[in-house]
């Protein structure tokens, strides 16, 4: 037998996996790790400022001592080194995104009954999802964006682009990449109504309220403005099925400037579906809690391009797991 294969005990441990990703959501949920913030408590002080049951909450404590999040002296809990730059409410290092992924928990305890079904079980409408839920995808958004998009503004070519367009922008830190990267940009970010409050917050954190416009509906329904040198669809693609980008796209085209790139940011499937493996997955991820989405092909995502005359259509490798693919209007 392969002495590489998994062993029963390494397929144990990962059909478990999910055990420690709980522990991690729930504390995080709690907000656990801000009441510890520079402070060692019992597990009954824990509970009484958390309102919750008493030996319930030092099972969990020790669990996240267990897995290194939390550290035990004397009886008393307190935070490890990486939960207290990275899991405390108003440290620069805070990953508030994580609440999305208490949300997406729901989405994937789903995940048979859709496969029996085809379907997503979840089919609200973004819009209907809630203050809460919509704060935490946008911050979960930021947190991946805002490491991405230095990069990305390196790897296009700025040169001729004065106007740029972010479909679905979100917080905006592909468009603040652009203007930090060349500070003649004009920007504008389409998103839905109730995203683009929480979007301006993002541009004033920035200061940046003089270079950036907002426009606001449905990319699929409403009218983009333009003309753009250069449009953005980050993390839009895959929401979408084929034929919506198809349309997408061909929107995007009609608003652009001859010479002006369209660039899709988003997994890039291999023609098997199967690579890159984090994109496999996020199809799933999109079956579960979208109506029509789904990773594509790079012949897909070509096809859309070429049909709307965007033509000279390359890919380019990221470092963390998404791809570019650009084209050039004519």
């Amino acid at each position: 037998m392969d002495s590489q294969l998994p062993t029963p005990a390494d397929i144990r441990s990962e059909a478990n996996a999910f055990q420690k990703s709980r522990i991690i959501l729930t504390a995080f949920e709690l907000d656990i790790f801000t009441i510890l913030e520079a402070k060692l408590l019992t597990s009954k002080e824990i509970a009484e400022k958390l309102n919750t049951d008493e030996h319930a909450t030092d099972r969990l404590l020790n669990a996240l001592c267990g897995i290194g999040y939390l550290v035990k002296s004397n009886g008393k809990f307190f935070n490890s080194e990486h939960a207290a730059l990275y899991l405390v409410k108003g440290k620069p290092g805070y990953l508030g995104g994580l609440m999305h992924t208490v949300s997406l928990w729901d989405r994937w305890t789903t995940l048979t009954e859709v496969v029996k079904k085809g379907h997503a079980v979840y089919r609200e409408a973004i819009n209907d999802r809630g203050d809460d839920w919509l704060e935490a995808f946008i911050a979960a958004m930021n947190d991946r964006a805002k490491h991405q998009a230095k990069i990305i503004a390196m790897m296009l070519d700025l040169s001729n682009v004065n106007k740029t367009l972010d479909i679905g922008g979100g917080s905006g830190a592909f468009t603040f990449g652009f203007i930090r990267a060349k500070n003649d940009i004009h920007g504008t970010i389409f998103d839905l109504p109730n995203v683009i409050p929480i979007t301006k917050k993002y541009v004033e954190a920035e200061k940046l309220t003089q270079q950036i416009d907002y426009i606001t509906g449905d990319y699929l329904e409403n009218d983009f403005g333009g003309p753009y040198d250069l449009i953005l669809l980050s993390a839009i693609v895959h929401i979408n099925s084929y034929d919506e980008n198809k349309l997408l796209i061909k929107k995007c085209a009609d608003v652009l400037n001859p010479g002006g790139q369209i660039a899709i940011l988003d997994y890039v499937m291999s023609e098997d579906r199967t690579k890159p493996p984090d994109g496999a997955r996020f199809a799933l991820n999109m079956l579960v809690g979208t109506s029509n989405g789904d990773t594509y092909t790079e012949k897909e995502m070509t096809e859309w391009m070429n049909n709307a005359g965007i033509t000279n259509v390359v890919k380019k490798e990221t470092s963390f797991g998404s791809a570019l693919m650009i084209g050039k209007k004519n």
